[in-house]
């Protein structure tokens, strides 16, 4: 541990650490209120895995395109007008009477605007980061991000079973804007310079450690995204136990993000990290009960935030830092992208199968990561 006491010392880490995680808190709670939101008012999972497929898709084909504004306009600039127009366009979705394709647009429009808050943290992390402790920063902030998945699902499923969905949303809304503007006001981001690339938009993609990360990231987010809807399918829309399953899944991510501190990744670290994922969402499509499935997605989160940590080392090594804004983008592209696919075609197993289907939608989704992770662990530089 001495080396995350090391990280909180120097200037501007434990800072930036903490308002770009209550930035992110509404990322713990958007997709799963939009899903027990719109599920509500649809009466079906298909429609609301659509609407969080339009928001995914929304984010993932804008990501790169403005993490590469941040160097042209600043990065205050970006995340601020990105926060204006977010809220803007996600607000008629949650207390508006809309038929489902205007539903799926504002979505589509409001993950276009979501502000990039996570390529802006990831960064600036190598600069702030004192010499030889940036894998251990990368690691400490997946760790400490599942603050925002332990919180978010157990905020979001309470006020849907307490206050309902449309209150549990505008108070979504009501963090993202506060916490975006407080990680925006931060001294460290708003003094951040990214030079401009000397390469065109997606000269980054020529780096096979890029695109090897972003294939795994589409996949490891896939197969969280399918386990989140599992987990909804599994308890049904409003129940409390379906936010304390994932909460548990997500105190064993933060455990295992602890646990790999400052250790030295290896060609099979990534394979191996998404292996443990893959058993617990296994046990997750065999257990039942709430405790079984807790033990099982408490398993499968000791590998997560490991794993997501591995692909940010991996990029913050290979990538020069006028590039790294961009990287960070596309990797971000193939974690929403996951995520729309992992949500759409779980909506689509528990329809059909139930809660189990969307389980099983995720060990499926899990298995081909890890298989990518051994088929490209030769493009990755050795850490």
């Amino acid at each position: 541990m001495r080396h995350y006491s090391q990280l909180l010392r120097a200037t501007g880490v434990a800072r930036v650490i903490s308002t770009q995680l209550l930035a992110r808190i509404p990322a713990g709670m958007t997709s799963l209120g939009l899903l027990m939101h719109v599920e509500h008012l649809k009466g079906n999972y298909t429609a609301a895995g659509a609407v969080l497929a339009a928001l995914s898709i929304g984010m993932a084909a804008a990501g790169p395109v403005v993490s590469r504004q941040l160097s042209r306009f600043g990065a205050s600039a970006v995340l601020l007008t990105c926060l204006l127009l977010s809220t803007t366009a996600l607000l008629p979705v949650v207390v508006a009477p809309l038929p489902l394709w205007a539903m799926v647009l504002l979505a589509a429009l409001g993950g276009a605007t979501i502000p990039p808050v996570q390529p802006t943290a990831r960064t600036l992390y190598p600069r702030l980061a004192p010499k030889g402790l940036t894998q251990a920063l990368f690691n400490l902030d997946a760790a400490l991000q599942e603050i925002i998945w332990v919180l978010g699902p157990v905020l979001i499923t309470t006020m849907a079973a307490t206050v309902g969905t449309t209150v549990g949303m505008l108070v979504v809304l009501g963090i993202q804007l506060v916490g975006g503007l407080l990680f925006v006001l931060d001294p460290c981001v708003r003094a951040l310079k990214i030079p401009a690339s000397a390469g065109r938009f997606g000269s980054v993609l020529r780096k096979p450690s890029v695109i090897a990360m972003t294939a795994v990231s589409f996949l490891l987010i896939g197969a969280l995204a399918a386990m989140e809807a599992g987990s909804v399918g599994t308890f049904g829309e409003g129940s409390l136990l379906s936010g304390w399953v994932l909460a548990i899944s997500s105190i064993g991510s933060f455990l295992g993000g602890l646990a790999v501190g400052n250790r030295v990744l290896r060609d099979w670290s990534l394979t191996l990290r998404l292996a443990v994922l893959a058993v617990g969402l296994l046990l997750a499509t065999v257990l039942s009960g709430f405790w079984g499935i807790a033990v099982a997605l408490f398993i499968a989160g000791l590998g997560t935030a490991p794993a997501i940590a591995a692909t940010s080392s991996v990029i913050a090594a290979s990538v020069g830092f006028a590039d790294s804004a961009e990287a960070y983008g596309w990797l971000t592209t193939g974690q929403l992208l996951g995520s729309a696919a992992g949500s759409a075609l779980a909506g689509i197993a528990i329809d059909a199968y139930g809660g189990g289907g969307g389980m099983a939608t995720g060990f499926a989704i899990a298995t081909l990561g890890v298989a990518a992770a051994a088929l490209l662990r030769g493009t990755t530089p050795r850490l």
